[in-house]
């Protein structure tokens, strides 16, 4: 049966037919790459209909002046979303962060098929740490009580 309730015919099943050989023969010549595949996952498991996005307004690679002699500072990253601030400070070491106005969250790494972040907690001062630092392009997730913010895709 198609859509319309009618029983399908000799073309419409013919059709049908193709369409599975197609894919088939596209499965086997021409693969979609695994990775692919998980970071399409993930990337849609992301969509929150309800989650602000915070801008990133600050880029230390970008914005910062270069210190003679320091080779490898930290790389300092600001986002805003509305009143809320998202401070990171992105070492090889891991991250560290605060939210301003400080306040208790819940925040999540966000990364490609290797990520092994695991969800981060914000004290009551919006101070939150991670031991790992991220491998590949990443965002924040932040639940704060009933708001969702989502941060820019960055590569570290």
């Amino acid at each position: 049966m198609n859509g319309d309730d009618r029983p399908e015919g000799p073309e419409e099943f013919a059709d049908g037919l193709l369409e599975e050989e197609l894919r088939q023969a596209a499965a086997v010549l021409d693969p979609v790459p695994a990775e692919l595949v998980q970071a399409a996952v993930e990337a849609f498991a992301l969509h929150d209909l309800d989650a602000r996005l915070a801008e990133l307004t600050f880029d230390s690679l970008v914005d910062a002046l270069p210190v003679r002699g320091v080779t490898d500072a930290p790389r300092m990253l600001t986002f805003r979303a509305g009143e809320v601030t998202v401070d990171v400070e992105v070492t090889e070491d891991g991250l560290i962060g605060q939210l301003l106005p400080p306040q208790a969250a819940r925040i999540e790494v966000l990364g490609g098929p290797q990520t092994t972040h695991g969800p981060l907690t914000a004290d009551p001062l919006g101070r939150f740490t991670s031991a790992t630092p991220p491998s590949g392009p990443f965002a924040l997730r932040l639940r704060t009580g009933a708001e969702v913010i989502v941060t820019e895709w960055l590569r570290p």
